[in-house]
């Protein structure tokens, strides 16, 4: 999977750890632990970048860190 940026939390509600990947809508995993969370992240990205392909969607670019309202973004 492309360098993506991964947003990785523990969930109190899920009782595990949450990696979301913001650049790829709906594309998130969990885990019990957080390096099961990035693991599980990046073979569910792969699978979305290959769902995407199939079905011809707009596959967008790393940009690396995301933005967060009202902060200056790399590479903008």
């Amino acid at each position: 999977m492309p360098k993506y940026e991964m947003i990785i939390y523990w969930s109190e509600d899920d009782q595990a750890y949450i990696s979301e990947v913001p650049e790829s809508a709906g594309c998130m995993a969990d885990g019990s632990s957080y390096q099961e969370a990035v693991k599980n992240a990046e073979r569910v990205g792969a699978e979305w970048i290959e769902t995407a392909i199939v079905l011809g969607r707009y596959i967008p670019e790393p940009k690396g860190r995301c933005c967060m309202p009202n902060q200056s973004c790399l590479g903008e």
